[in-house]
């Protein structure tokens, strides 16, 4: 199986188009959890959530390189699957973070529609992926 990466285009309100680096965005996303973590408490409560949420953010992107590397197709949905799976974990554990952290909600927001915007790109790729295999 031939390996393409995936990049995903947003027209903007000029009609330019910009081109997303799946890659690195996802990459850019656990870089940006594991820094923002670094700010919380270090009380028990965060120790957990820190824990959770930086190995569900991270794991998007590894998952992605996973998929990018599939030995199937069906090796690559279900790749893809896993990095919309661990994106919707992330917004869970960031709402947690959100309320154990109220001075850190507005950090959370801009962190949880991020997550939201990866679940709905693996959504639409994975999606796009059980299609194709079923016109074949």
């Amino acid at each position: 199986m031939t390996n393409t990466k995936i990049q995903i285009t947003n027209q903007g309100q000029n009609n330019k188009s910009k081109v997303y680096d799946l890659e690195e965005r996802t990459a850019q996303f656990g870089e940006t959890i594991i820094k923002f973590v670094k700010k919380l408490g270090k009380d028990e409560t965060n120790r957990v959530l820190v824990s959770q949420v930086v190995r569900s953010a991270t794991s998007i992107g590894a998952n992605y390189m996973e998929a990018d590397g599939a030995e199937s197709k069906k090796d690559f949905q279900h790749k893809i699957a896993l990095c919309k799976k661990e994106a919707k974990e992330t917004k869970h554990w960031l709402r947690m973070i959100a309320t154990a952290n109220t001075d850190k909600k507005e950090q959370c927001r801009l962190l949880f529609k991020e997550a939201q915007e990866l679940t709905l790109i693996f959504s639409s790729i994975f999606i796009s992926a059980k299609k194709n295999q079923k016109e074949k």
